[in-house]
């Protein structure tokens, strides 16, 4: 990966606590599984910034070398990769995503 790339990268994840590359915004998801990660997020009430991957070719590809994760949406919590849409869904249902971010947002 370049490392301009790279550079512009880790200064989006520095950004907020919670960044969600994602197809689109979080006002108007792009894909139904950007759409999910968005609900997911808003139901537990937590705040995230979001990078639309469609406005940004490298920074689309850049990101699966990043995470060594082929698709979108990713979810990073204080710049690390917790995973995409069903990896989301399942923490989510188990209870362990509210705990994560829980503990992740107060230290």
């Amino acid at each position: 990966m370049d490392a301009s790339v790279k550079h512009r990268i880790d200064t989006l994840l520095a950004s907020s606590p919670i960044v969600v590359f994602m197809k689109g915004t979080k006002l108007m998801p792009q894909c139904g599984f950007s759409n999910n990660v968005v609900q997911i997020l808003h139901a537990l009430g937590m705040p995230f910034e979001t990078f639309d991957v469609l406005s940004d070719m490298e920074i689309r590809e850049g990101i699966k070398e990043y995470s060594e994760w082929p698709t979108i949406p990713q979810v990073y919590v204080k710049g690390e990769f917790i995973g995409g849409s069903d990896i989301l869904i399942e923490m989510y249902n188990s209870g362990e995503l509210r705990e994560q971010l829980d503990v992740a947002l107060a230290s």
